[in-house]
C-alpha cells in the first residue's frame, strides 16, 4: 500500500534534492508571470481595448446583426473579436515577460544559489525544508537566519573561479542575525486549497524562533498575483511593512511582510 504520510523534512545535500530545489525556484517565479497574463486577460482595460477594436473591425465591414435576417447572423460578429484576441494576449505576455523574468534571474543568482547546503548551515535557525505527501513533493521553503540575512547579494555567471571561489569562503562565516528572512517559499498549486502552505510556513518560522532566540523579527515577500502566500502569511501573523515595488503590466504590488518575536509568543499562547 501506497505511503500516503505527510512530513516536513531538512533538504538533503546530494542531486536529487539540488535538482528539486532549483528546478521549483525557477518555476515559482515563472508561475507569477501566467498568472499575470491570465489576470490581465479579465481586466477591465484589455476587456475594454479589445471590445472596442473588434467594434470597429464589425463597423468597417458591416457585420452588424440585423433584426431582419435569420438567427445566425448575429454570429457574424464573432470573428472580429476572435481576430483581435490573440494578438493582445501576445502583448500582454511580451508586456509582462520582462519583469518577471528579471525577478527570476535576481532570485536565481542570489549567492545561497551557489552552494545551498553551505549557506543555509551557518545558523541554527536557517534551513530548507521540504513538505511532502507520501512520495509526492508539496512544496518547499528556504529561511536565511544568517549574518547577511538582510542582504541580497548576487554572483555573477561570468565570475572567475577564484571570484566563486571567494564568495564561498563567507559561507564558513558562521551566526545568526536578528532579522531572518524567507529566501524562497512555493507549494504545488494542487495542495493549496488544503492549505499546506499554511502548515509549511509555521513549520519554518518555529523552527527559526526556537533554535536560536537571537532571531526577533522574521521577514518575507508576497505580491497581489500570490494570493495563496498572502493568506499563509496573514493566517501566520506576518504584517505589512511597506510596499517594495510593482510588477507587471497593470502594476501589482510587491510587499514586505514581517513577524516579530512577540507577536509569534502571543499567537501561539492563543493557539494553545
Amino acid at each position: 500500500m501506497a505511503d500516503k504520510t505527510a512530513k516536513i523534512r531538512p533538504f538533503q545535500p546530494g542531486d536529487a534534492d539540488e535538482k528539486l530545489f532549483r528546478f521549483t525556484v525557477g518555476k515559482a517565479q515563472m508561475e507569477g508571470l501566467a498568472v499575470a497574463n491570465r489576470r490581465s486577460y479579465i481586466h477591465p482595460i484589455f476587456l475594454a481595448v479589445w471590445a472596442a477594436l473588434a467594434a470597429v473591425l464589425v463597423q468597417y465591414l458591416k457585420w452588424w446583426p440585423n433584426p431582419t435576417l435569420p438567427w445566425w447572423t448575429y454570429l457574424k460578429p464573432l470573428p472580429a473579436f476572435a481576430a483581435f484576441l490573440v494578438p493582445l494576449m501576445f502583448i500582454v505576455d511580451l508586456q509582462n515577460r520582462p519583469s518577471f523574468e528579471d525577478e527570476a534571474q535576481q532570485v536565481l543568482h542570489r549567492q545561497d544559489m551557489i552552494d545551498l547546503q553551505a549557506y543555509y548551515s551557518r545558523s541554527p535557525s536557517s534551513g530548507i525544508w521540504i513538505f511532502e505527501y507520501g512520495s509526492k513533493f508539496v512544496g518547499l521553503l528556504a529561511l536565511d537566519a544568517s549574518l547577511d540575512a538582510a542582504l541580497d547579494k548576487t554572483f555573477s555567471t561570468n565570475g572567475t573561479p577564484a571570484q566563486n571561489n571567494a564568495i564561498k569562503k563567507q559561507f564558513s562565516k558562521k551566526g545568526t542575525s536578528q532579522v531572518a528572512t524567507i529566501r524562497h517559499f512555493y507549494v504545488m498549486e494542487e495542495y493549496r486549497a488544503a492549505l499546506a502552505q499554511e502548515d509549511l510556513l509555521h513549520f519554518a518560522v518555529s523552527q527559526a524562533f526556537t533554535e536560536d532566540h537571537k532571531v526577533k523579527v522574521i521577514k518575507g515577500i508576497d505580491s497581489d498575483l500570490d494570493r495563496w502566500k498572502e493568506a499563509a502569511f496573514t493566517k501566520c501573523g506576518f504584517i505589512v511593512e511597506k510596499g517594495l515595488r510593482s510588477i507587471g503590466l497593470f502594476g501589482w504590488k510587491v510587499r514586505s511582510r514581517g513577524l516579530t518575536r512577540e507577536r509569534w509568543q502571543e499567537i501561539q499562547k492563543k493557539a494553545s
